[in-house]
């Protein structure tokens, strides 16, 4: 026996009218409040390590090489990437999965907000990891350089497979949106 939907201006379901196990299995997305606000502590780590970062920068602004600068700096952009990423994961987490934050009126809401599910916040978060782990694979390649001396980070074979993890990285994300793209196509457009 098939469900009903409430008919067109039939007022919502009161969460009281809801059966008790359902509403028990309902409210358990509250249970994800402690992590978003876990990440929220995580944000305050990045931001401190985000104005260390750039305290040493300018204090040894005088001594450092263009390099070295440039090493700082990409660290800074990385640190700026993760914590967008913790953004969009708490924001659009919460708002997808936890409740609805009614910012449809404020401001400063994201565009991206007005639009986001599941698939949209999973594509988000797979082009910021690719973001994040360009930034890295960028300062690597900055570092090169130093192979085969004792100023090296990095061995070649580290190198060859921080690569092949960027290029798993890209791959699963065309294939995420490669799926969704099939998810959502209307049922007489699939073969």
């Amino acid at each position: 026996m098939a469900r009903q939907e409430p008919a067109e201006g039939t007022p919502p379901l009161l969460p009281g009218s809801l059966r008790p196990l359902p509403r028990l299995i309902f409210a358990s997305r509250w249970l994800q409040v402690p992590l978003y606000l876990g990440l929220i502590v995580a944000q305050v780590v990045y931001v401190i390590l985000f104005l260390k970062e750039l305290y040493h920068l300018v204090g040894h602004s005088f001594s450092v090489t263009e390099q070295q600068a440039m090493l700082v700096v990409l660290g800074l952009i990385d640190v700026v990437m993760i914590s967008n990423l913790l953004i969009m994961v708490i924001v659009g987490g919460y708002e997808t999965f936890v409740s609805r934050m009614e910012l449809n009126k404020h401001p400063d809401q994201p565009e991206w907000l007005s639009h986001v599910n599941a698939s949209v916040l999973k594509i988000k978060l797979a082009m910021a990891i690719i973001g994040i782990s360009s930034i890295h694979l960028l300062r690597t390649f900055i570092e090169a350089g130093n192979l085969g001396t004792d100023k090296a980070a990095f061995t070649e074979a580290g190198i060859m497979w921080q690569v092949i993890i960027h290029g798993l990285f890209v791959l699963s994300a065309v294939g995420i949106a490669v799926v969704d793209r099939i998810s959502q196509a209307p049922a007489g457009d699939r073969h």
